[in-house]
């Protein structure tokens, strides 16, 4: 069901059931029954989440997040448990806001999970930490968390679907906020105008630019998101209480719309199920095989293959340059149409790499593989033949890929491109990928065995394998978790294993 957003006068007030925030929280809060394929795809993304979570463990933004919420500790009672965190006991429960900080910020760092690309990009597994950070500290069932993280994927697909971020250089973590403050209002069966008030706060609150993607791109990054679930469990206490706001967020005459977006003339029709309609817009997601960007997933799919039926391909000396015809958003956010000089520093961080097409197929091409943690590594940044031959990667935007990236039709949406390679003895090559061989459409469509493996594979030297085995038996049963089971949705390290990379952690303020 399309719904018409557009900007309202404070001299034409728009009905508070009209509000995009209040259509939202009706859809969220709605008791329809969740699909049952639906419920595995919400089990395989949190097996996908706590992979990359357990990934992440050492990383300097993850133990800093992590410091900051051990320092929250809850006093546990009746009706307050608090949250886990990855890489802390289980036992040892934080404040829930802060626990989905920390574990927002571990299942971000790497950039290696779940995507939905449309009119905007967006993370949606970003909903999984808050929402499941409230569940454990209310217990909550595993019924009522899966309707929370249903709820919440629908409704940052639907506003992805329809409301672009990027183009006003406004960061998406916006869709994500509300989507969150949904999600939370759905697990806790909250009425309409609470959840409303929620979201409308989260998305006041987690309005802000893109720099945090631009130029030379910092830890913010994976904090990013962890920011707007934190703010979005805030939200739902501040709305519980009582407390109000900005209305209409969207639509009023110094709203977002107005005044961040499209402006006072602009009109949106954002996708949402009808009232008793099942939420099945996880489905419409895919997560990533790779660590990086998701528009950079084919395209290490293809590089892999080219760099090994054509070896010629990783010596620079025999290539004059390499172009990319992708769409617009590929060239403009990680090809050379960024503008950034730093895509191109093979000194770069590794967020400012995995934002980098030119060095991801340069390493995909020479390697025939792609690696977490290797191929971001600035030893292999560094390597002179890799800066070569990176230096003659450029993108070019194709106008039909960038039609194809917005298609509304599954089967012609796609994310890759075209690539052409003019060699220096005067011979040329030209392939293209569509999707990555990852996607439902692809070569080699994710299925349960393979969410499994990748949690084997990144937490292999991470987790003791009876870690490993205890929550890969646990989270196929999400649906039928009992609240005393819920806190097993964790992930914890071997004890003392993390204490040299805590220790060496710089303090802060608590």
């Amino acid at each position: 069901m399309l719904n018409d957003v557009h900007v309202h006068r404070s001299d034409d007030p728009l009905a508070r059931r009209d509000e995009l925030a209040h259509r939202l929280a009706a859809v969220a809060v709605d008791p329809v029954a969740v699909d049952d394929d639906v419920a595995e795809m919400v089990v395989n993304r949190v097996i996908d989440n706590a992979a990359v979570a357990a990934a992440s463990l050492h990383r300097a933004p993850v133990v800093a997040a992590r410091a900051q919420a051990a320092a929250r500790l809850q006093h546990r009672s009746a009706r307050h448990e608090g949250a886990t965190v990855v890489g802390l006991d289980p036992d040892r429960r934080v404040q829930p806001e802060w626990a989905a900080w920390a574990n927002g910020v571990a299942v971000r760092e790497l950039d290696f999970h779940d995507t939905f690309l449309a009119a905007e990009y967006s993370h949606p597994g970003d909903n999984v930490p808050p929402v499941l950070a409230v569940a454990q500290h209310v217990g909550a069932t595993g019924e009522q968390l899966l309707r929370g993280l249903v709820a919440g994927y629908e409704l940052q697909i639907d506003l992805t679907r329809a409301i672009s971020l990027h183009a006003h250089k406004i960061d998406h973590v916006a869709h994500l906020g509300p989507s969150a403050a949904g999600g939370i209002g759905a697990l806790l069966g909250l009425d309409v105008e609470t959840t409303a008030q929620a979201i409308a706060q989260a998305l006041h609150t987690t309005t802000a630019t893109r720099q945090s993607r631009k130029g030379l791109i910092s830890t913010w990054k994976a904090y990013a998101p962890a920011f707007a679930g934190k703010q979005a469990v805030e939200a739902i206490d501040r709305a519980l209480r009582g407390q109000t706001s900005p209305s209409p967020i969207w639509e009023g005459e110094d709203g977002v719309i107005a005044r961040l977006l499209d402006g006072p003339e602009a009109r949106y029709s954002v996708p949402l199920p009808a009232p008793g309609e099942s939420k099945r817009a996880i489905l419409d997601s895919y997560t990533k095989e790779h660590s990086a960007e998701y528009q950079a997933q084919a395209w290490i799919d293809l590089a892999r293959r080219l760099g090994r039926e054509r070896p010629e391909l990783r010596d620079p000396a025999a290539v004059r340059r390499i172009v990319l015809h992708t769409s617009h958003h590929t060239h403009v956010v990680i090809g050379s149409g960024a503008g950034d000089p730093q895509k191109y520093d093979p000194r770069a961080s590794r967020e400012t790499l995995d934002h980098s097409i030119p060095y991801i197929v340069a390493v995909a091409l020479q390697d025939g593989a792609w690696h977490h943690e290797r191929s971001y590594a600035p030893e292999r940044a560094q390597r002179p033949d890799t800066v070569e031959l990176w230096s003659r990667i450029s993108t070019a935007e194709d106008a039909e890929w960038t039609r194809r990236y917005h298609s509304v039709d599954p089967a012609e949406k796609a994310f890759g491109g075209r690539i052409e390679v003019e060699f220096v003895d005067g011979s040329s090559l030209v392939d293209e990928i569509a999707v990555a061989d990852a996607h439902p459409l692809g070569a080699r469509p994710f299925a349960r065995a393979d969410y499994v493996r990748k949690f084997r594979t990144l937490a292999e030297g991470v987790l003791a394998d009876e870690e490993v085995e205890r929550f890969l038996e646990l989270a196929p049963r999400l649906r039928s978790l009992r609240p005393d089971e819920l806190a097993g949705l964790t992930v914890t390290p071997p004890e003392g294993s993390l204490r040299e990379v805590d220790a060496a952690s710089p303090e802060g303020l608590f």
